[in-house]
C-alpha cells in the first residue's frame, strides 16, 4: 500500500479542523451569544469556512480521493447557509401597478465627518434616492442636513439623539402614516424605529432597525496584529451579547403587532448569526427570495460580509431585490426590493 505523502496528510488533517470548525459554526445561529460569546465570532468566519471547504471538496475529488466525503458531508448539512451565502440569478417577477418599493440604507451621516473625500455626499445620496423612486425609504445613521432632497415623501417619521450633533434614524413614506414609535435599547445609542403606513386598503407596519455597531474599521486588516485582534475579538463578542438583547426587544415588540410587518436596516451581524435568526423568524428575507451574487451591504474589502436586511412576512411577494454596490457614498450600501401585498385570495393559491 503506498504510503500518503506529508503535504496529503497535513492537508486532511487542516480539512478535519475545518470540518469541526464548520459544524461548530453551523450550531452556533441555534446557540445565545451570552452562553458562548467569544465562540459567536466564528459566525462571522463561515462564509470563509464554506469555501475553504469547497476548495478542500475539489481537490480530494480531483485526486478521485475518499476524503472528499469529509467536506461533502459538511457541505451537504449545511446546504440551507449556502443559500444564504450567495444567490444564482432570480428570476424578476413583473411589475405590477400595486407593487412598492422599499429602500433601506445606513447613511453614515451623510459624511458629516468626512471620511470620505466627497464634499457632495448628502447631495449625490439624494440623487441615488431618486433614481431608485422608493414609496418606503428607511434610512440609519440619518442626521439632519441640508443637502439632503428628499421632497417626493409627504409623510415621514424621524427620531434624533443628541444636542448639538443630532443622528439617529428616519422612515419617509409616500402613503400616509398613522402611527409611529420606537424601541429603546438599554445602554446603547442605537434603536428602533416603526411606522404603520396605510396603503390603499392595508395597513403595513415598517420597522427600521439600528443594532449595536461592533465598531471596526472597513481597513482593519491593514494594521492587524495579535494584541489588535484580541482586542477586535472581545469587542465583537461583547456587541453580539448586546444584539441578543435588542434582537429579542424587537421579536417581542412585533409579536404583539396584528399588521402585516417589514422589517428593514443595519443588523450589523451576518445572515448566519443568532440575532439573525432570532428576528427573521418566519419571515422571508428578502435576498434568498430575489437577491444575486453575494448580497454585500458594507464595504468591507475582501470580504461579502452581508448584515443589512429586508424581512417580509408571507404576505408579501418579493418580486426583485437589490444591493447597489456601484454606490460608495457611505460605509454601507443601499438594499432596494419591490413588493407587492397579497389579498387572503392570493395567499390561499
Amino acid at each position: 500500500m503506498k504510503r500518503e505523502s506529508l503535504i496529503s496528510r497535513v492537508a486532511f488533517f487542516c480539512n478535519k479542523v475545518l470540518a469541526l470548525l464548520t459544524f461548530l459554526a453551523y450550531l452556533l445561529p441555534f446557540l445565545a451569544p451570552n452562553l458562548f460569546p467569544f465562540l459567536s465570532v466564528l459566525t462571522l468566519l463561515l462564509p470563509l469556512f464554506l469555501v475553504l471547504n469547497v476548495a478542500f471538496f475539489i481537490i480530494w475529488v480531483l485526486q478521485l480521493k475518499r476524503k472528499m466525503f469529509l467536506s461533502g458531508i459538511v457541505l451537504l448539512i449545511g446546504i440551507t447557509f449556502l443559500g444564504k451565502l450567495y444567490r444564482y440569478d432570480a428570476v424578476k417577477l413583473e411589475p405590477e401597478p400595486d407593487d412598492f418599493v422599499v429602500m433601506s440604507y445606513n447613511v453614515r451621516l451623510f459624511n458629516k465627518y468626512e471620511w470620505l473625500p466627497n464634499k457632495k455626499v448628502a447631495s449625490d445620496i439624494s440623487d441615488v434616492v431618486q433614481n431608485y423612486n422608493p414609496d418606503i425609504l428607511c434610512l440609519q445613521e440619518f442626521t439632519p442636513n441640508d443637502d439632503v432632497r428628499l421632497r417626493n415623501f409627504p409623510y415621514n417619521k424621524i427620531y434624533l439623539k443628541g444636542d448639538k450633533n443630532k443622528y439617529g434614524q428616519a422612515i419617509f413614506s409616500r402613503y400616509e402614516i398613522i402611527n409611529t414609535g420606537n424601541i429603546v435599547f438599554p445602554n446603547s445609542t442605537n434603536n428602533v424605529i416603526f411606522a404603520d403606513i396605510v396603503k390603499m386598503n392595508d395597513t403595513i407596519r415598517v420597522y427600521s432597525m439600528h443594532l449595536q455597531s461592533v465598531k471596526i474599521s472597513t481597513d482593519i486588516h491593514e494594521k492587524l496584529d495579535e494584541n489588535k485582534s484580541k482586542f477586535i475579538f472581545k469587542r465583537i463578542s461583547e456587541a453580539f451579547k448586546q444584539q441578543q438583547l435588542q434582537s429579542e426587544l424587537i421579536k417581542n415588540h412585533y409579536a404583539g403587532c396584528n399588521y402585516p410587518k417589514i422589517i428593514c436596516g443595519d443588523m450589523n451581524n451576518s445572515a448566519f448569526s443568532y440575532v439573525y435568526r432570532n428576528i427573521k423568524g418566519e419571515m422571508k428575507d428578502a435576498f434568498e427570495e430575489a437577491g444575486t451574487g453575494f448580497g454585500t451591504s458594507y464595504n468591507f474589502k475582501y470580504y461579502p460580509a452581508r448584515i443589512d436586511y429586508v424581512f417580509v412576512e408571507d404576505s408579501f411577494v418579493v418580486k426583485e431585490f437589490t444591493t447597489d454596490n456601484k454606490v460608495k457614498l457611505s460605509d454601507h450600501f443601499p438594499i432596494i426590493t419591490r413588493l407587492k401585498k397579497m389579498d387572503e385570495k392570493q395567499k390561499e393559491n
